[in-house]
């Protein structure tokens, strides 16, 4: 199996499941009879640009993204809790585990006016073009929060 079909595989089990872990979603794989080492379950993840949400009752689940056509489109409110600037640095804060997410979102929206994003656990450093542009998205992104 190629990767495109794995993946393609992996986005049929996230439309027709509520999983919760990659460890789920390889248990999933493996019995449709594909063995993918965790290292290369990681990267098609990334590569498909999953999403984890929150359901009603709180508990995180993976789900398909939509393409971002901004970096405070609305899917972003669901990770922010939290937007600083300094100077042409936004600094924003998530719940633990959730900056990477975020950075995804916005990595793979291609912005010209962000130069890239620096994701730790809670904290996500999005570094824009200029301090005007940055001033702007401060104030986009918290009307959002």
């Amino acid at each position: 199996m190629n990767k495109k079909e794995r993946q393609d595989q992996i986005r049929r089990i996230i439309q027709s499941e509520h999983i919760s872990t990659q460890e789920e979603i390889k248990n999933c794989l493996h019995r449709e009879g594909i063995t993918v080492t965790q290292a290369t379950l990681s990267r098609d993840l990334r590569e498909i640009g999953l999403l984890k949400l929150r359901d009603e009752k709180g508990k995180l689940y993976y789900s398909l993204s939509e393409p971002v056509s901004s970096p405070f489109s609305p899917d972003i409110r669901f990770y922010m809790i939290s937007v600083n600037r300094a100077g042409f640095i936004l600094v924003l804060h998530t719940d633990l585990g959730e900056a990477d997410v975020l950075a995804n979102l916005i990595d793979n929206d291609g912005i010209d006016d962000i130069l890239g994003t620096i994701a730790g656990a809670d904290t996500l450093l999005v570094i824009c073009r200029t301090e005007e542009i940055a001033s702007q998205f401060e104030k986009d992104l918290a009307m959002t929060i």
